[in-house]
């Protein structure tokens, strides 16, 4: 359950306890899911009974209480604690192994992406005319969107032709913002991105953090281990071409036990959360930098996944490559997001 479900799970919880009688409030839009605070504990905590609680008549904590009898009744959450005032702490099951990468396969580059539009706001961007503003802005919008959100980007100015036919912008409107209005104001780039051509110079503008100033080299073309691009298109590369090789040996992948593996399904299994947070901090560098963890954790296993030899295909070959090609769908999910090209043959 990514955060975004969460947030939604916590405010049907509101809404069953308001149907029952239990809480007289106007159910908020937003329910604010974050990491626990000192004292917390469990996956994620909320602070919706002290938000509700004046409004309802009630103390936080009974406010609190009733609420935490609602989230126990949905199927991820394991445990709800009230901790301070009316903190509601929540855990949540762990996928294991098989059902997460079983999930991964079946929701393939849309894993981690929350469901449609839940009636939420129109949210507007806000870039001024400058190359390096223009893209982190669109590849917000498109993680944004991911996550369910309803974006409107706009920019002071029309985009360079270069900015839309090469490096892949698009923006909603041109002039003024909208007022309230997110400003997508990242360090400018430089030098001009576009002889690196898309992927790259894309990579190049939104790998590093906003406050960073990004290098515009060619750097970023070449293909070795010390580029963090190269790396995450030839992991995924490298997982296509484990599907073909083992079709080529009469097997397929067939989720299945993978003990050796346990830093792959972890970065796996932070695949909605990262993306979550690069949504709620419009910081589409989280989502680069998280793909470079998942290349470098999926090139590890690259070895072990196809026979050597003479050895026959086994059970645990099969459960290696399904984790492969899960890892697969997380790169080039993530690359697109990112509005680059993840390339079978590389």
């Amino acid at each position: 359950m990514t955060p975004v479900e969460l947030s939604r799970t916590v405010l049907r919880a509101v809404r069953r306890a308001v149907d029952e009688g239990e809480l007289s409030v106007t159910v908020p839009k937003r329910a604010v899911v974050t990491a626990p605070g000192a004292g917390g504990c469990g996956d994620y905590a909320t602070n919706v009974a002290l938000q509700l609680a004046r409004p309802a008549g009630q103390p936080p904590l009974r406010v609190a209480e009733i609420l935490r009898a609602y989230l126990m009744d949905a199927a991820a959450v394991s445990d709800v604690v009230v901790t301070g005032p009316g903190f509601l702490n929540i855990s949540l099951l762990s996928a294991a192994p098989v059902a997460l990468v079983e999930e991964i396969l079946r929701r393939g580059q849309r894993y981690g992406h929350a469901g449609g539009p839940d009636h939420q706001p129109l949210l507007p961007l806000h870039a001024p005319h400058e190359v390096r503003a223009v893209v982190v802005m669109d590849a917000t919008a498109r993680i944004l969107r991911s996550q369910g959100a309803v974006v409107r980007t706009s920019c002071e100015a029309r985009p360079e032709p270069g900015w839309t036919d090469i490096l892949g912008v698009r923006v909603d409107g041109v002039g003024g913002p909208a007022s309230p209005a997110y400003f997508v104001r990242p360090v400018p780039a430089p030098a001009d991105p576009l002889p690196l051509g898309r992927d790259a110079a894309r990579w190049a503008l939104l790998h590093p953090a906003a406050h960073d100033r990004p290098r515009i080299t060619d750097e970023h073309l070449v293909q070795r281990e010390g580029n963090p691009l190269f790396r995450v298109r030839y992991a995924h590369a490298r997982t296509r071409a484990l599907s073909r090789n083992a079709a080529d040996l009469g097997f397929s992948a067939e989720p299945g036990p993978t003990p050796d593996a346990t830093r792959l399904l972890s970065t796996l299994a932070d695949h909605p959360r990262i993306l979550a947070a690069a949504a709620e901090e419009r910081a589409p560098d989280r989502l680069a930098r998280h793909l470079v963890t998942v290349a470098d954790a999926a090139l590890a296993l690259v070895p072990t996944v196809l026979p050597i030899g003479e050895e026959k295909p086994s059970a645990a070959h099969r459960a290696r490559l399904a984790l492969a090609e899960a890892a697969g769908a997380v790169l080039a999910g993530g690359l697109s997001l990112l509005g680059i090209d993840a390339p079978d043959h590389l």
